[in-house]
């Protein structure tokens, strides 16, 4: 299967994406109108089949400097299981917005493996955060 990502929102399917969210663990609170405004505020990404077809989500909040935060990373059902969510993981921490940012953080239940084969470790005794820091520290 060929596929492509885009960070072009005017591609995202938005009635998927909610319904995709509304029935995760994590977002089930959340109404289309929320799902909207994540959007709006967020720097989005879609990953898509060769005839358009939108398989899974991503956005990230970031200042493009210290932080950055990845959230609603989620491959659609019928095509979790075909790498696509290393794809959408690898894309979105080669972005320019996002590479070069001191610190990435997420929260995750269940795809803590996926995260730290991209170098993200658990932060302290949470059994839900996880950061990837880049920054140097000049600590004397």
């Amino acid at each position: 299967m060929r596929t492509y990502i885009s960070s072009d929102k005017t591609l995202l399917d938005v009635d998927k994406i909610h319904d995709a969210i509304k029935s995760s663990y994590w977002g089930g609170y959340r109404t289309l109108e929320m799902t909207q405004k994540t959007i709006d505020s967020s720097i989005c990404f879609g990953i898509y089949n060769e005839d358009d077809v939108q398989l899974g989500f991503g956005r990230v909040l970031t200042d493009g400097v210290v932080f950055a935060y990845i959230m609603d990373v989620i491959i659609f059902n019928g095509f979790r299981g075909k790498g696509l969510g290393k794809m959408l993981t690898q894309h979105i921490l080669e972005y320019p917005e996002i590479n070069k940012v001191h610190t990435v953080a997420l929260k995750t239940m269940d795809a803590h493996g996926l995260y730290q084969a991209y170098g993200f470790e658990k932060v302290g005794d949470s059994k839900m955060w996880m950061a990837k820091d880049n920054a140097t520290y000049d600590i004397q």
